[in-house]
């Protein structure tokens, strides 16, 4: 049985994930959720449109919430009204389809790519920081100001406390994993609500300042004669904001220690740039951002077998499907950065709730990890990554590197 709490899981969790693919490869784990191990089946699984990332339907069909969020809020900000959650991680369609039509309209491939050139500017400057030492923290001195500074940038968000922001973003996240505890599980709920009270100011004065900048255009955005509520809009910018960060932290992060741990994949990347169009999905792939993602039964489905009840939880394991041999050859445990099918990886998810910026993950990531190795040729690992040993957002917290 699938067991994430093995020693050496949180530092490597892929061979866990072939003993469970060649065992069990659809299995019910010890904490209540189903959970898919290899590529078919959970593709299967995200594209099926019958299934829900509702929680609230699971909570009708069960009648329970063992978390209970909702609760938890009102106990700690008995002045804040209740509210309904829109945003698009957690809403299905037809609601789910008009919000990301109108968030698409604004955030288009041309508007990402002309991101580059500032970030470059801003990968650069933090680089010349480190430039004139020895060592660096990956995390810390790149990794984690970096979509930070973008997310910011892109909204065009007025300067504010970005040690804070972070902090609240830092918190929040941890709400993903089904293992959190209760005091962090106050902490994230409280850092959400601070998170979305500054998020909701910065709207106010963009109201009144409107640029050309990604916010501006979700305040504007209009299919005919549709526009987000006040509650979509802060709901989408909350969901930019954090998943614009968090997830491109863990991809810099886990795709650098890929390379640093295959020298011979890191030279090649450094010295040949024709690399680069498929480099950064097979680091997606090799060790993804994002472990895990869930969808909601609403009624009994049948799967590979396993009949599966009403109102559950079905995870799928992106990291193990995208170690699949099935889907990825006898290879799939070793890093190609010339693989050629690299971006049939799942680390994005797939179907209807792809993630909406995988596109800019990519170009930060991209740019991030080449400009590093190409200014340090020499860079190499000093000791081993602080993983944070999370479940669902597979990262580290530091990772010291030497430049010379």
């Amino acid at each position: 049985m699938f067991n994430p709490f093995v020693p050496g899981f949180a530092e490597y969790p892929y061979e866990e994930y072939r003993i469970q693919r060649e065992a069990e490869p659809i299995q019910q784990t010890p904490f209540g959720p189903w959970i898919v191990f290899n590529h078919a089946e959970s593709v299967q699984l995200l594209r099926d449109v019958t299934l829900s990332v509702d929680v609230r339907k699971a909570i009708e069909i069960l009648g329970e919430d063992p978390r209970d969020r909702a609760k938890m809020r009102a106990e700690l900000f008995p002045d804040k009204a209740p509210r309904e959650d829109t945003s698009i991680l957690n809403i299905d369609p037809p609601d789910h389809t008009r919000l990301r039509k109108l968030v698409s309209s604004v955030f288009t491939p041309r508007r990402v790519a002309d991101l580059a050139p500032m970030i470059e500017r801003i990968v650069d400057e933090h680089l010349d920081a480190v430039a004139g030492g020895e060592q660096m923290d990956l995390i810390a001195d790149l990794a984690f100001p970096l979509p930070f500074a973008v997310i910011s940038e892109m909204l065009g968000m007025p300067d504010g406390d970005s040690a804070q922001l972070r902090e609240w973003s830092h918190a929040l996240v941890k709400i993903l994993d089904f293992t959190i505890g209760p005091e962090e599980l106050v902490a994230a709920v409280t850092a959400g609500e601070h998170l979305r009270q500054h998020i909701a100011e910065v709207i106010e004065w963009k109201r009144s300042n409107l640029g050309d900048d990604l916010l501006s255009a979700l305040i504007l955005a209009e299919d005919n004669g549709d526009v987000l509520s006040d509650t979509e809009l802060l709901d989408q910018v909350n969901v930019l904001f954090i998943a614009g960060h968090e997830t491109t932290v863990n991809l810099i992060g886990n795709g650098t220690w890929a390379l640093l741990q295959n020298r011979d994949q890191l030279e090649l990347l450094r010295d040949d740039p024709s690399v680069e169009a498929t480099a950064i999905d097979e680091l997606l792939r090799y060790d993804s951002p994002v472990q895990i993602s869930r969808r909601i039964t609403l009624e009994p489905i049948e799967l590979a077998g396993h009949e599966i009840p009403a109102g559950v939880f079905v995870l799928t394991s992106l990291g193990s499907a995208n170690h699949d041999p099935a889907a990825f050859g006898p290879t799939a445990d070793q890093l190609d950065l010339r693989r050629a099918d690299a971006a049939r990886h799942l680390a994005f998810g797939s179907g209807t709730h792809h993630c909406l910026g995988a596109s800019l993950a990519r170009l930060e990531g991209t740019i991030a990890i080449t400009r590093l190795i190409r200014r340090f040729p020499e860079l190499k690992a000093v000791g081993v990554p602080a993983w944070n040993g999370r479940l669902v957002l597979r990262g580290m917290d530091s990772l010291q590197l030497s430049l010379r």
